[in-house]
């Protein structure tokens, strides 16, 4: 892969999915089905005249030690994008995302780990001693633990707390969902690629006791009650 394709990966992994040609804008939660999303939706972004230009941003940032906050970064909260933003901009762009049951995410999240950055599970960690540890207060921060267990629903508010994208779309009905947003970005629908699928994985009611729910159940109280999610 060279030229223009091999420009569009390495953003593909480090960039909010942004396209002012198509008007939309993709808040990627993660675990929530969203590298298939971009990946089904990158011909549109390749397209679009400002591309280049936040790639060019990106490798600035990157350049700085991201001290020059230029570029919008994969899981961007909607919050940042509004600020970041012209507000004619931000308020024309379809703004859409999608979210998971939290109990479903936490499991998959154990695995994408284990599976990608083994050397943040501990040798022989239960997923129940996994999620204890990550959900430890007093625990130093790592990305890649912390961004799972941030609030769903924390990238969808301002900071008084109202929704600020348009449709929120749920992992549970993926396709469906998905073809929706097409069909409100204008394109036509589009079969989404099965990326990242676990195959190392039980049903996730299986991985817990009282305990375990109950941990999930109070740190993620707010996704509970916006999305109405059960155990």
């Amino acid at each position: 892969m060279t030229g223009p394709e091999c420009l569009l990966t390495a953003a593909e992994s480090i960039l909010m999915l942004l396209s002012n040609r198509y008007q939309f804008l993709f808040v990627h939660i993660a675990k929530t089905g969203g590298t298939s999303i971009r990946r089904a939706l990158q011909r549109y972004r390749w397209r679009d005249p400002y591309y280049l230009p936040q790639w060019a941003a990106s490798k600035m940032s990157g350049l700085t030690g991201h001290r020059s906050a230029i570029k919008l970064p994969r899981h961007c909260k909607a919050i940042t994008a509004q600020e970041m933003l012209p507000r004619d901009i931000y308020n024309g762009l379809f703004k859409f995302a999608f979210v998971r049951n939290p109990w479903d995410l936490q499991v998959s999240s154990y695995h994408h780990i284990k599976r990608e950055r083994p050397n943040l599970v501990h040798e022989g960690e239960s997923f129940s001693d996994f999620l204890r540890r990550k959900l430890e207060v007093t625990r130093p921060w790592q990305y890649h633990l912390d961004t799972s267990i941030t609030p769903q629903s924390d990238y969808l508010i301002d900071l008084r707390g109202r929704q600020i994208v348009d449709f929120v779309g749920r992992y549970e009905s993926l396709q469906a969902d998905f073809d929706t947003c097409c069909q409100r970005i204008g394109i036509p629908t589009i079969a989404l690629p099965h990326r990242r699928q676990a195959s190392d994985r039980a049903q996730y009611r299986q991985y817990y006791d009282q305990e375990t729910q109950a941990l999930v159940a109070e740190r993620f109280a707010a996704d509970i009650e916006a999305f109405g999610y059960v155990f």
